[in-house]
């Protein structure tokens, strides 16, 4: 398993997020929620412009084996969708924290990052998900 990114948050059901200067972030599944999909087939992005608010469902993303909702781990509008994923979707499974990002948005509160989990709190759920 690749090590976990300090610099991210984590939501508990398995999405991180990589806060920018500039306010807005990035948002992506995790190596766990990708090495656990196996080889991805498809994801379905969010609308560009579309608002969320923090645990709605924003997407999902499907695997030979199964299909699984992507939430966004925040509030606020979506500013861009990763396109290449719609021809290449394996992106996320051969580099889930870089090109494998899935939509970047601009975060109407964030104080709803102090909800999120560290990369320890995350490393700690994980271990327990394995019990």
């Amino acid at each position: 398993m690749t090590a976990i990114p300090r610099e991210l948050k984590y939501a508990a059901s398995h999405e991180w997020i990589r806060v920018e200067e500039d306010g807005t972030a990035y948002i992506g599944i995790t190596e766990h929620a990708q090495a656990a999909m196996g080889d991805l087939v498809y994801v379905e992005l969010p609308d560009v412009e579309h608002e969320f608010a923090a645990g709605e469902e924003a997407g999902v993303v499907e695997s030979v084996k199964a299909a699984s909702d992507i939430y966004s781990p925040v509030s606020g509008e979506v500013l861009a969708v990763n396109e290449a994923l719609e021809d290449a979707p394996e992106l996320i499974n051969s580099d889930p924290y870089g090109d494998g990002w899935i939509f970047r948005i601009r975060l109407s509160d964030t104080e709803e990052l102090n909800d999120l989990l560290t990369a320890d709190e995350y490393e700690e759920q994980l271990a327990e998900e394995d019990h």
